[in-house]
């Protein structure tokens, strides 16, 4: 089965605007976003200490995401970093100071206050490990795999 021209051509631009945004975050802002990173438009990268934010190749930050990278109260800039292949679900708020690992997944709505290991699913308030060990692609994509009958589960 083919994918229709006009889903293509969107995946197309969408990988263009994401591109775009990076280069202004790194260019303007003096982020460390590697190639590849898909940003929301609404995701919100906090501007008093951009220069703390480090986010790892294919990784994808979705809408409605606040990653803050300095704490008013005790007057501290933190450095944020996300590694490589990660997904950020919507509305997730990364706190400053905080560490993701590569392969992981937090899920919406997270706020993520603490370290995250390599290869971690994290959800809750606050963002809790439910499971260790996983696999992802670019994006935070898990591998589609066949099971023992060679049927490829979605």
């Amino acid at each position: 089965m083919s994918i229709p021209l006009i889903a293509r051509l969107r995946t197309r631009l969408y990988g263009v605007k994401s591109d775009l945004l990076r280069q202004y975050y790194n260019r303007v802002w003096g982020t460390h976003i590697e190639r590849g990173v898909r940003l929301s438009l609404t995701a919100k990268l906090d501007k008093t200490n951009p220069q703390g934010i480090y986010i790892g190749e294919y990784t994808i930050v979705t809408f409605r995401t606040s990653i803050l990278t300095h704490d008013f109260v005790n007057r501290k800039h933190l450095d944020v970093h996300i590694g490589s292949h990660c997904f950020i679900g919507c509305g997730t708020i990364i706190m400053p100071g905080v560490r993701i690992g590569n392969h992981c997944i937090i899920g919406a709505g997270t706020v993520v206050k603490d370290d995250i290991p390599d290869n971690s699913v994290v959800v809750g308030v606050p963002g809790r490990i439910i499971e260790s060990g996983i696999e992802t692609i670019e994006w935070g994509m898990r591998p589609i795999r066949p099971d023992e009958t060679g049927y490829v589960q979605p």
